[in-house]
């Protein structure tokens, strides 16, 4: 284990900040330690303190946690405080209104795509709106245990209605609004969603988005694939027009069905500010929330209620270290874990003060994310490695023009980061004073399972460092064998905290197929791992990004890494080749910064950079100028494309996702010089 004093020689350490130590929640490595090992050998004691700060109307009628993981044994099944009653809804608002006297803090900065458009809600604010849209739901004839489709940007009834869903008990399945039509039908279908939530546009820099026009176009395909269950669309009146400098509107055509689209204001301005909580049973359902599958087909990943709850409660008050005063910023869309998880239940859980950012983070200018910093005196920001490289871009200078001084923890999410973004991130962004927690979890594990907590653990750059409290993780090779010491291999699991998802909405057979067959009695992440001697964990990427060239097992990541590690390389994306010798080769696509020019002598250098980096197996077979990514709205870069474009295979599929199709193009078009 890596200690505080001292410095290893071949690797940077950083060290946490004696000032954020002295009033941590988890304040020193010891620290974290004693609490980690209580957490493993004495679960039951460790979980029923943390439930002890919410509120429950019965008890759990068993142990706290049961499980099994193996599939040898019978159904895969998890199952936390069965028995006990309560509501979620009731402890992130009531309990905070009522009896924490948080009612005029501030939830939520609301700040708008354009910087003239924000809202301040308070806690007793979002109780009262929440209210209201349930008893409006109820009106419907939405009850408990009914699918609510959620089709929203990021504004404030979009929290709204998932809060209403969780007061009703019914189960909300939040659709990223980037979405195209089919890909919203899939999901309705799949749920059999009886109210689809909508809005009638938003803007996304200056495009505006017409997403009532989509949700119709939805529901059309919906009936395509069979009988329409949604009998309700409920539409926010968000952006019908645009005002700009000469104040000339660009209105929004709204389709409208009379017999089933409802304003939001009229379902909710005329209902009661009172509804009561429908009480629940610690293991209904919460909200489903759909993921990439490898077959194509999204998965209904599915989280229950009160796991789930003190899961994300936990994580975000010792992972972000979060105090009363802190205001904090997670840039990611709801319509993603990582907004379920950090911008609502998380936070709200804690009594946090957030902002909630519908805008992107170069319009109308790429200091935006300075500016908002500022604006609110943002503590604590967590964002993705996407935006961190896209803004290293622009250099340090925006940053100079902002006071970043309230800045105390940096956090990042979605993929592994390079050491050079990490860096870049701390030294620019925080100022070489902050941590940076680099967090590891996925839509299934409900919240954070291997990362750093900001006073506590000694941070490596690239390292998502150490598991959180109750998870217990495992290295295994190719035959299901654990890996001790320095390893790389499988990551896995053996048993489950609270947060982790229940199963696959309506799909036990596909649930148990695609986390549990390959390796029985272990939960399977579908990423790759490394663990060094120190006992730091390093993701390597999706086992489905891994090539294994001439036998040997490579990360995409780990290439990709060291690609982006010279200093004319912005973003880097490596996909295998089959190769007649090696079976699988190496096919890299490089998008270079401002004024390189893409030549054979970087080819060069490039494939000697990997070489020195990982190896000579790792030398890249093919490497290829690439002006921009496949990338979905989200910002994930699209690499079955890249795949199919290495392959010179026109047969791509679905790129209803794709931000950018003309991308697509220009890679093909440059693919056979490169290749040649």
């Amino acid at each position: 284990m890596v200690v505080p004093g001292r410095q290893d020689k071949e690797e940077k350490i950083f060290y946490p900040p004696e000032d954020l130590q002295t009033n941590a929640h988890v304040p020193n490595f010891n620290s974290y330690l004693a609490l980690y090992k209580r957490s493993i050998e004495e679960p039951e004691e460790f979980w029923r303190d943390v439930a002890q700060e919410f509120y429950w109307t019965e008890p759990p009628s068993g142990p706290v946690l049961q499980f099994n993981f193996d599939v040898t044994k019978g159904n895969i099944n998890m199952k936390f405080m069965a028995g006990a009653k309560t509501n979620v809804c009731y402890n992130v608002l009531d309990r905070n209104v009522l009896d924490r006297d948080l009612g005029e803090k501030v939830a939520y900065y609301w700040e708008g795509n354009s910087p003239g458009h924000h809202q301040t809600i308070t806690y007793t604010d979002l109780l009262k709106q929440v209210c209201r849209c349930a008893n409006g739901l109820k009106q419907m004839g939405v009850q408990k245990g009914d699918r609510v489709a959620i089709y929203l940007p990021m504004i404030p009834e979009l929290v709204v209605t998932m809060l209403a869903c969780a007061r009703i008990g019914a189960v909300h399945s939040t659709v990223f609004a980037g979405f195209s039509s089919d890909s919203l039908a899939e999901r309705i279908v799949d749920a059999q969603c009886s109210v689809l939530v909508t809005a009638d546009g938003v803007y996304r820099g200056e495009k505006l988005i017409n997403l009532k026009q989509i949700s119709d176009k939805a529901l059309e395909n919906c009936q395509e694939k069979g009988p329409l269950t949604v009998q309700k669309c409920v539409v926010v009146k968000h952006h019908g027009f645009k005002t700009g400098g000469t104040n000339e509107r660009q209105r929004l055509q709204t389709p409208w069905n009379t017999q089933r689209d409802v304003w939001w204001h009229n379902m909710v301005d005329s209902e009661s500010e009172h509804c009561d909580p429908e009480w629940l049973d610690a293991e209904d359902p919460l909200f489903i929330l759909y993921t990439s599958g490898s077959t194509g087909k999204p998965k209904g990943v599915l989280h229950t209620v009160a796991g789930y709850l003190l899961y994300t409660y936990l994580t975000f008050r010792y992972v972000f270290d979060h105090h009363h005063d802190d205001v904090y910023w997670c840039t990611a869309d709801i319509g993603w874990i990582t907004g379920h998880s950090y911008i609502a239940y998380g936070p709200l859980a804690n009594g946090a003060t957030s902002v909630l950012f519908e805008g992107i983070p170069v319009y109308p200018h790429v200091c935006r994310y300075w500016e908002i910093i500022e604006k609110y005196g943002v503590s604590k920001f967590y964002t993705a490695p996407t935006a961190i490289r896209l803004l290293m871009k622009h250099g340090r200078e925006p940053l100079q023009k902002y006071d970043l001084s309230s800045l105390r923890v940096l956090g990042t999410v979605g993929e592994p980061i390079s050491p050079e973004a990490w860096l870049w991130y701390h030294d620019a962004v925080g100022q070489g004073r902050c941590p940076v927690v680099d967090t590891f979890w996925q839509t299934e594990t409900g919240g954070h399972v291997l990362t750093p907590l900001p006073a506590a653990t000694p941070l490596k750059p690239g390292s998502a460092t150490l598991p959180f409290f109750g998870v217990e993780p495992c290295i295994l090779n190719e035959n299901g064998e654990e890996l001790q010491g320095e390893a790389e291999g499988y990551l896995v699991f053996q048993k489950p905290w609270p947060g982790i998802m229940r199963g696959i909405y309506g799909n036990q057979e596909r649930f148990e197929n695609t986390y549990f067959k390959k390796f029985p009695g272990f939960y399977v992440t579908g990423d790759g791992c490394r663990r060094d001697k120190d006992g730091y964990y390093w993701i390597t990427g999706r086992i489905d990004d891994m090539l294994n060239v001439s036998g040997h097992l490579l990360s995409t990541a780990e290439v990709e890494g060291a690609l982006a590690d010279h200093e004319a390389v912005a973003e880097a994306a490596v996909v295998g080749r089959p190769h007649a010798l090696k079976g699988e080769c190496l096919y890299c696509f490089v998008t270079l910064k401002d004024s390189r020019e893409f030549t054979n002598v970087l080819v060069g250098e490039l494939k000697s950079r990997v070489r020195e980096k990982i190896g000579p197996i790792a030398t890249p077979d093919f490497i290829q100028n690439a002006p921009s990514l496949p990338k979905t709205r989200s910002g994930k870069i699209m690499r079955r494309v890249l795949r199919q474009i290495a392959r010179n295979d026109e047969d791509l599929g679905d790129l209803s996702t794709l931000a950018d199709p003309k991308v697509v193009d220009v890679l093909f078009s440059q693919r056979c010089e490169a290749a040649a």
